[in-house]
């Protein structure tokens, strides 16, 4: 039995209506048990605050963001990784003046 990868394209495969793509392990991945947004937020957008069963990890590839966690700020910028515990509140806003590239992982199949 021969097992084929699978390849997406972002553009087109992970669309949604918002500024953020989205890979769902348990549709895309056929049965990975991972999820994440790529996310390109304009300066000033974000999410609203809320909150996961599991931890959620953000990786900044590009531009500064400020969380909110747990009533906490936290200031992260390109390069840097921030973990959020689960069942932890946070939010996100694109606090600089260009894009926010960053990768959302969610550590389940389903978010």
């Amino acid at each position: 039995m021969t097992i084929a990868p699978k390849l997406l394209t972002a553009a087109t495969d992970l669309r949604t209506s918002t500024t953020a793509q989205r890979f769902d392990g348990h549709t895309h991945g056929a049965g990975v048990a991972v999820s994440f947004f790529l996310n390109h937020t304009a300066p000033g957008g974000g999410a609203s605050e809320h909150r996961h069963p599991y931890p959620e990890v953000f990786v900044l590839l590009c531009g500064e963001a400020t969380f909110m966690v747990g009533g906490v700020q936290v200031a992260a910028q390109a390069g840097q990784v921030l973990v959020v515990p689960a069942q932890a509140t946070h939010s996100f806003r694109n606090s600089g003046t260009g894009s926010l590239e960053m990768i959302s992982i969610h550590p389940a199949a389903e978010m």
